[in-house]
């Protein structure tokens, strides 16, 4: 990060964990999550909603999935939002200084926001950010090179993408449905682009 940013978006503490859901119907899951944390979304649009609770602090995005067929019921990626992107910079170290591999984003439009980020995967695949907001609202969903950059494949569905979506539908792969198994774990990484 060339210079440090500093958060457009207060919350309690330091730092506060972030969860991006991928939903199969963003207005009954806007209404669950209105009852279960007792807030409004503080920012709602057609294919995505995000829930500011203060207690308990988090940042929780519901980001429509690409067809219910597409839908894994798994978290598109977890986060930590902080308050700088000197902030994002001290974890980016940390996580190259482990050895593990990340990707940043500087400026970039993500869940209706800009932001500056790392990304990581932890052992078993699932990806997580540190990353802070500079600036509250964006007219878009995400940049066009921002998830992209890492995975041609995210942003749009790919023939094997599709063909999964024939192949193994909802049901779990057993038997010779097991060669299908890439394809889900393929349509599910293609899903969790936020």
């Amino acid at each position: 990060m060339k210079q440090n940013a500093i958060s457009a978006v207060d919350f309690p503490g330091r730092a506060r964990v972030h969860i991006g859901l991928a939903v199969a119907d963003i207005e009954r899951s806007v209404d669950f999550y209105r009852t279960l944390l007792g807030v409004e979304p503080c920012k709602q649009r057609t294919d995505y909603a995000k829930f500011e609770p203060t207690e308990p602090s988090l940042n929780l995005s519901l980001i429509q999935a690409r067809g219910a067929k597409s839908l894994s019921n798994r978290p598109t990626h977890y986060g930590i939002q902080v308050k700088s992107s000197e902030a994002v910079e001290k974890a980016s170290g940390r996580l190259q200084q482990a050895g593990v591999p990340v990707r940043t984003e500087e400026q970039t439009s993500c869940c209706y926001a800009i932001q500056d980020k790392v990304w990581a995967e932890d052992p078993d695949g699932n990806e997580w950010e540190v990353f802070v907001v500079t600036q509250k609202d964006s007219p878009k969903l995400h940049s066009e090179d921002a998830c992209c950059e890492a995975d041609s494949e995210c942003c749009e569905e790919s023939e094997a993408i599709q063909k999964a979506r024939e192949c193994c539908q909802d049901e779990p792969p057993t038997g010779t449905a097991a060669a299908c198994e890439s394809d889900r774990q393929e349509r599910e990484k293609a899903a969790s682009c936020c």
